[in-house]
């Protein structure tokens, strides 16, 4: 096999490396953000559910208990925080270290201009959580934050990274193969002849004129 043929086979072989490329990302893209998405339905429910409890008479300082019970860094269950419409910790069931977890506040504007907020929070390093935060009102009103654990769909989402990642190289490599092959079967015709051509003017030299 010849650089010439090499040569050949990675120029036809380029074009469909980009496309797997662009495809084994954009597949990965697609699941990853289903994944992402996903994990905010259990939170959705609950803070409309809670919300609408609280619109029908529910006072919000009895849903969850002024301190937390849950630890952040070691559970997969959902937490709620309550807020008022000043942005004072109602109650919360959510604990970080020990103590209530502090949220940013900030998001509560935006919330009032634009409704409901989807995000990724991370209150500690290693501590990341699919939040919802969704406004209430009633006998007060306020801002209900929801959250869960994406330790799981991280690893589902790594999971897929790593399988998105081998198909898309195993792809890279059959199709250079492939287009080797071909390309040495096209080209070893012209490739001998070459080389006997190059065989019978050594032997043969032009005489001088």
């Amino acid at each position: 096999m010849t650089k010439k043929v090499l040569c050949a086979a990675f120029n036809a072989w380029l074009p469909f490396a980009i496309i797997i490329v662009i495809f084994s990302g954009l597949a990965y893209a697609a699941v990853q953000q289903n994944y992402r998405q996903s994990a905010n339905d259990p939170q959705i429910q609950i803070a409309e559910d809670l919300a609408s409890a609280i619109a029908q008479g529910q006072p919000a300082d009895q849903i969850v208990p002024a301190q937390g019970t849950t630890e952040l860094a070691k559970t997969l269950s959902p937490f709620v925080m309550i807020y008022s419409s000043t942005s004072t910790l109602i109650g919360s069931s959510a604990l970080l270290n020990g103590k209530n977890p502090s949220f940013p506040t900030s998001v509560f504007d935006h919330v009032t201009l634009h409704g409901q907020w989807r995000q990724t929070w991370q209150p500690a390093p290693g501590v990341r959580e699919a939040v919802v935060v969704t406004p209430f009102s009633g006998a007060t009103s306020g801002f209900l934050v929801v959250g869960r654990s994406l330790r799981e769909v991280e690893a589902r989402e790594a999971q897929t990274e790593f399988m998105s990642g081998l198909a898309g190289i195993i792809a890279l490599v059959l199709t250079f193969i492939v287009l080797l092959y071909f390309t040495n079967k096209a080209m070893k015709p012209r490739i001998l002849e070459e080389m006997t051509l190059d065989v019978k003017l050594t032997e043969n030299p032009p005489k001088p004129q």
